[in-house]
C-alpha cells in the first residue's frame, strides 16, 4: 500500500502506544514459544516482515535465542492478483531452514479478510508441511472472508470495508504509527 495515497481520518496508535503493544506481543509469543521446539518466525512481506523482525530481536534479546527466520511473498499465491491488469510485483522468499522440521510463526501488520494469511500459508507448504503453523497480527481489523484469526495480535480495531488502515514502521516510513483512512 502507499504511504502517500492514505487520506489520514483519525491516527489510531501513535509511536508509544505501537510500541507498547508489540512488547506485550513479544511476551505473549514467549509464552507461546516456550512450549515449542524448533520455532521460526517468518515475515509476511511487506510490512509483516519489518514487525516480524522487531519480534525476533526483541524476542532473542529476552530469552537469549538465536530463532530460525525468513520471509514469505504471497503475490504469486494470491487469489485476486489476476484480476489486475499487470503483473504482480513480486520479492524474494527466503526460508533458510527445513519447515518439516519447524513450528512456524507467519507474522503480518494488518489481518483482515483472511485472503494474505492463506496465501501466506500456501506459499510456506509449498517448501514443505510445518509441525504447525500460528499466525501473530499487529492490528486485527475484522471483517473476515475465510476462518483464519491470529494466535496473537496487538490491537483488535473495528472497521468498515470502505476504510483503509495503514501501519507506518519507522524503519520504511520514518516513524511509528497505525492509521485508519
Amino acid at each position: 500500500m502507499k504511504r502517500e495515497s492514505i487520506n489520514v481520518k483519525k491516527v489510531l496508535l501513535n509511536g508509544t502506544e505501537m510500541s507498547k503493544i508489540i512488547d506485550r506481543m513479544v511476551y505473549e509469543m514467549i509464552e507461546h514459544l516456550s512450549l515449542l521446539k524448533n520455532v521460526a518466525i517468518v515475515g509476511i512481506r511487506t510490512r509483516g516482515v519489518v514487525l516480524a523482525e522487531r519480534l525476533i530481536k526483541k524476542i532473542e534479546e529476552k530469552e537469549n535465542v538465536k530463532l530460525a527466520t525468513g520471509t514469505i511473498d504471497i503475490a504469486l499465491y494470491r487469489d485476486d492478483f489476476c484480476k489486475g491488469l499487470s503483473s504482480p510485483k513480486t520479492g524474494p522468499s527466503v526460508l533458510n531452514f527445513d519447515p518439516e522440521e519447524y513450528h512456524i510463526i507467519l507474522v503480518d501488520d494488518v489481518m483482515y479478510t483472511g485472503r494474505t494469511v492463506r496465501a501466506a500459508i500456501e506459499a510456506v507448504m509449498d517448501y514443505g508441511r510445518p509441525k504447525s503453523i500460528k499466525f501473530v497480527s499487529l492490528i486485527d481489523r475484522g471483517l473476515r472472508e475465510l476462518p483464519i484469526h491470529p494466535d496473537i495480535v496487538g490491537k483488535v480495531i473495528e472497521t468498515s470495508p470502505e476504510d483503509k488502515v495503514a501501519v507506518f514502521f519507522k524503519e520504511t516510513d520514518g516513524e511509528d504509527k497505525v492509521v485508519l483512512g
